[in-house]
């Protein structure tokens, strides 16, 4: 229930962390970026909401510099996926027949054949998808993604993903109709987010029906 309404008033508790740590966020929100994107047992952490209220954050408070910021957040994410993937490669095809509490089975196969329809741009869409940006470079280093490749890919999600809504937060975090209504907007981003992974599924399941 904590998890669920650090997300839902994220903007509140980011607000609460700046009163009391001042510019130790940036090392705050470094490591959340980080754990979320580099721990495969760390899906949960919240993403695009997070980025969203520290731009709004940025340009309300002044405390942080968007710049540095950015800079810092994308490097954690882009740090974060390398992490990830060197574990998933390290484990291997294993992991896909283990048995465990901490890594859902069925995210990574929807991940792994997300990767069999789109390639290494999987690792550039998932970014901007819950559970995929965390699943999406494990995968690929389980299954061998050449590591060039990867990287690439990597930089240019990660880039897109925080600069996108770092951005949308500083411009239009702090507009009245949006304050008034963040905890709204969280769902709508929630939503959005998850839509093109339920609108896949739905057509997986249309196409396997008989005709």
């Amino acid at each position: 229930m904590e998890l669920i309404d650090f997300i839902l008033h994220v903007d509140e508790h980011l607000l609460e962390f700046i009163t009391q740590y001042g510019v130790w966020i940036y090392a705050i929100l470094f490591l959340i970026i980080f754990v979320e994107t580099g721990l495969v047992v760390m899906p949960f952490l919240p993403g695009d909401s997070l980025l969203f209220a520290a731009g709004a954050l940025a340009a309300s408070t002044g405390v942080m510099d968007p710049w540095i910021l950015g800079i810092l957040l994308f490097t954690a994410a882009v740090l974060g996926d390398t992490l990830n993937y060197h574990i998933g490669k390290y484990i291997g095809p294993r992991v896909f027949e283990l048995e465990s509490r901490f890594i859902n089975k069925k995210h990574l196969i929807e991940t792994q054949k997300f990767f069999e329809r789109h390639g290494g741009k999987t690792i550039i869409f998932a970014r901007f998808v819950p559970f995929a940006r965390t699943f999406a470079p494990f995968v690929a280093g389980a299954g061998s993604m050449n590591y060039k490749y990867f990287l690439t890919y990597n930089v240019i999600g990660a880039f897109c993903w925080i600069a996108s809504f770092i951005t949308l937060g500083y411009l239009f975090g702090n507009m009245p109709i949006v304050k008034d209504n963040f905890t709204h907007l969280i769902f709508g981003i929630i939503i959005l987010s998850v839509l093109p992974g339920v609108i896949g599924f739905i057509r997986q399941k249309l196409k396997k029906k008989p005709a």
